[in-house]
């Protein structure tokens, strides 16, 4: 049976719904299928056929519970660039802050919510922080007893040390707790990351500590990017904002048995 060819008033309806669609998209870095049902007053179906036409098109890629914008899983911004959803990533830094010891030690990872993380970070003389972020250290050098940086070949995206050096240096590290940043974290697919060698520098810090806390706002959820570093069963918990259903919390918690924070 032939499908009916949508009439003007159908088409025009849809071209509408189809650029508030991407408005918000672009204003947001996300879309979620339910907040848009609502928001345009149709169906869950509609939204679906409306998401399946506008990613057939390569204006957009369809996620867990709606989409994020048709980039490539190579894509990275400059580590300068990283501005979106700065309200989140204060809170989440501020839920993480629970996670950090009186004394002993911790390593932070590189990225733009752990650097919030390092912003808000309490005075700790008695905490001696490694990380392989420079602008982390800089911001960690009135707040902890002792600073540590690993060495490495320096990469500008990031401002964040990898390779041989920083391999090395991590191998001989036993540390508290690893607080961790990700471009990607899907239940399937794990964490990833669009550089191999800052791959192989995360998954050193997901081996080098006790307590392995993820910081990443929703947008990073249901995204995958080149080079896979952990699953989300080597994580203990998982902070993140209230951008994350409770529907997705749940189930992280159910398949992956780590505990999640939505800030």
């Amino acid at each position: 049976m032939n499908r009916p060819t949508p009439g003007p008033g159908e088409t025009q309806l849809a071209a509408l719904r189809h650029q508030v669609i991407l408005d918000t998209l672009l204003a947001h870095g996300q879309v979620s299928a339910n907040a848009l049902a609502e928001q345009l007053g149709v169906t869950h179906e509609t939204v679906r056929k409306d998401l399946l036409f506008l990613q057939d098109r390569g204006l957009l890629r369809r996620v867990h519970g709606g989409a994020v914008p048709a980039e490539s899983v190579a894509y990275e911004p400059h580590v300068g660039a990283r501005t979106t959803y700065a309200a989140e990533k204060s809170r989440i830094a501020l839920a993480a802050k629970q996670f950090i010891p009186d004394r002993g030690a911790v390593l932070i990872d590189s990225g733009s919510t752990t650097a919030a993380l390092a912003d808000a970070f309490p005075q700790r003389p008695n905490v001696i922080a490694v990380t392989n972020s420079l602008p982390i250290a800089m911001a960690m050098l009135a707040k902890a007893g002792t600073v540590a940086t690993l060495g490495g070949r320096l990469r500008p995206e990031t401002s964040a040390t990898v390779d041989e050096w920083a391999l090395q240096h991590l191998g001989s590290i036993r540390a508290d707790v690893a607080f961790l940043g990700t471009n990607a974290f899907s239940i399937e697919h794990g964490l990833a990351t669009p550089d191999q060698s800052e791959a192989a520098v995360k998954a050193g810090f997901v081996r080098s500590a006790h307590l392995r806390v993820l910081l990443a706002d929703h947008s990073k959820f249901g995204r995958e990017s080149v080079f896979h570093y952990a699953a989300l069963t080597d994580i203990d918990v998982l902070v993140t904002d209230d951008g994350l259903t409770e529907q997705a919390a749940a189930e992280l918690e159910s398949r992956c048995g780590l505990e999640v924070i939505r800030a």
